[in-house]
């Protein structure tokens, strides 16, 4: 989803960009990784390569900790002999998710999962390794047009019950790839301009909300009747990998690099919806 949307941002834009999914690159092969750097010479790099499959991770850490680790660490010291920019998104997951107030990009970290452990690994050899132009961007609760998502699903389930239940007792950021690709575009160009400095920011919309209070507003934008969507808790719904009871993110950075951070969590909702709900009224 955040791929196909950077793309289409950097192609509005003017900008010259290649997009290499997972067949054309294998991120952990360093001869691969600096053959493409080499092919291409990018300025800026961005990962958007995870393995995202929370609950797999925490059966197959090794396998997960390849594509989240080992990668980020193999596209790092591509871009350091390269002298390349790299951006790399990461998650809400490296917290515990047991904080009352927002998690600061300076907070101390503590994943409570496989998924997260990797995450942070990622995290930690693209800071070591470029000290100066490495840039992690953490985001949470992402959906838009490019795949599966909350949002998606959601839309379809509406037509198909006449209730939902849905955990209300996780408070997180709902945020449109498309906003935090338009944040990754304008923080890879003030990193080549010297106005970004090189470390964590946290890509996520403003405001916040349950995953309860996320289903109600997509009802309210399809028309249906927010009453449909009954409150449950977590362990309705017990999973391999903790969820994060609290995994709200600030965005004090944005400000220092002169620029704003996402909207707040509806607005974006609001223009996004129409393409995603067209999308599945024609699947």
């Amino acid at each position: 989803m955040l791929g196909q949307d950077l793309l289409a941002r950097l192609a509005a834009a003017g900008e010259r960009a290649e997009g290499l999914d997972r067949t054309a690159l294998d991120i952990t092969d360093p001869g691969a990784v600096r053959a493409a750097l080499d092919a291409h010479a990018p300025a800026v790099v961005v990962n958007c390569a995870a393995w995202t499959a929370v609950d797999d991770a925490e059966a197959k850490e090794a396998e997960a900790l390849a594509v989240n680790g080992t990668g980020p660490r193999v596209l790092a010291e591509a871009c350091r002999e390269s002298g390349a920019v790299l951006l790399q998104v990461s998650t809400d997951y490296v917290f515990a998710g047991d904080g009352e107030t927002p998690y600061g990009e300076d907070a101390p970290t503590a994943p409570r999962s496989a998924y997260g452990r990797t995450k942070l690994a990622g995290e930690r050899a693209v800071l070591d390794a470029l000290p100066d132009t490495g840039y992690v961007v953490r985001t949470a609760w992402l959906y838009g047009a490019g795949g599966g998502n909350f949002v998606r699903t959601m839309i379809k389930l509406e037509g198909i019950k006449d209730t939902l239940d849905v955990v209300d007792d996780q408070r997180g950021q709902p945020t449109w790839t498309g906003d935090l690709a338009d944040r990754l575009v304008q923080l890879g160009r003030a990193a080549l301009a010297g106005t970004a400095a090189p470390g964590v920011y946290h890509g996520t919309s403003g405001g916040e909300t349950t995953w309860f209070g996320f289903t109600r507003e997509i009802f309210r934008l399809l028309g249906a009747d927010p009453e449909r969507v009954r409150p449950t808790t977590s362990e309705a719904f017990v999973r391999p990998a903790p969820r994060p009871a609290y995994s709200v993110l600030g965005h004090e950075r944005w400000k220092n690099a002169g620029i704003e951070p996402i909207r707040d969590w509806r607005s974006a909702l609001a223009e996004a919806f129409p393409a995603m709900a067209e999308i599945e009224r024609h699947e």
